[in-house]
């Protein structure tokens, strides 16, 4: 998605980190093929989403997104006040969310992890490399929001804790390990290797693949369904990503391995958006000053 890009150099720093973070979870939707994701093929694992409606939930997000952002402008430091202000505006915009997909799960871990980015850049748009933006993020992410609504663990939370592995709330509160440590090291690579960009960003959603504890995948198909997950996506990379035949045809499989499963990487989706974002936070904020 490249529309949002062609905004007035007045644009507010808030408008500038919502159109990012929007156009992250558009350029996510959009790469295919995603092995069992809703993509341009159709809608994977699933038989309740498709990609006319995760443009729409991600489009509802935008305010949102403008609205951490000034929040963290306004607040100005990492601590209580801002944290709750962010889970408060999370769940209203959770909420917008399920109004525009008539109760759909879109994007609710995407809301946790790239709220928190966007919050994290609008503290310090001078400072968004991805070590310092996602340390930041972590802070925001270890502080409790007294204000949660006592409603029982998601699925998510209630799988990681089964299985013993990082949901997205464990991800983010580590400074999004999956991201740093593979996702965005891979699409570099594969970026200089001449892959062109798509298949650099498939191949850095499989690299997120390899060794995360997808808990959508854990909740849909268990341990079988994470182990076919990591060990296909390894598969591909190791066969040459998915700019090579041979990993064409390894990708090919892992998509309908999971498919039998019905098992939706969503979890590593997810990440990818942030990976996406991380990337675009620096270029695109270097440029001087914007209004606020």
């Amino acid at each position: 998605m490249r529309a949002l890009k062609r905004q007035p150099e007045s644009l507010s720093l808030a408008d500038h980190l919502a159109d990012l973070a929007v156009e992250a979870l558009i350029d996510e939707a959009d790469l295919s093929p995603k092995p069992a994701l809703v993509d341009r093929r159709g809608s994977g694992a699933h038989d309740d989403l498709h990609l006319g409606l995760m443009h729409a939930s991600a489009l509802s997000l935008w305010p949102m997104f403008k609205a951490m952002a000034e929040a963290a402008q306004v607040i100005g430091e990492i601590g209580v006040p801002l944290r709750e202000a962010l889970g408060r505006i999370g769940r209203e915009g959770e909420a917008a969310m399920l109004h525009t997909t008539a109760g759909v799960n879109t994007h609710r871990g995407a809301i946790w992890a790239l709220g928190l980015l966007v919050t994290a850049a609008a503290l310090a748009p001078q400072d968004c490399a991805a070590a310092a933006l996602s340390l930041r993020a972590a802070r925001l992410a270890l502080i409790d929001d007294r204000h949660v609504p006592r409603q029982g663990d998601s699925h998510g939370q209630q799988v990681a804790r089964r299985y013993g592995v990082l949901g997205a709330r464990e991800q983010a509160q580590m400074g999004f390990p999956a991201v740093l440590q593979f996702g965005l090291p891979q699409l570099q690579r594969s970026r200089e290797a001449g892959t062109g960009e798509q298949n650099a960003r498939l191949d850095a959603l499989l690299a997120i693949m390899t060794t995360l504890g997808d808990t959508c995948v854990l909740y849909r198909a268990g341990p079988e369904g994470l182990h076919a997950m990591q060990n296909g996506a390894r598969r591909v990379l190791q066969a040459g990503g998915s700019a090579s035949l041979a990993g064409r045809r390894s990708l090919h499989e892992l998509d309908q391995q999971l498919l039998s499963l019905n098992a939706s990487p969503g979890g590593a989706a997810d990440l990818l958006a942030a990976c996406l974002l991380i990337d675009s936070l620096e270029p695109a904020l270097g440029s001087p000053s914007r209004s606020v």
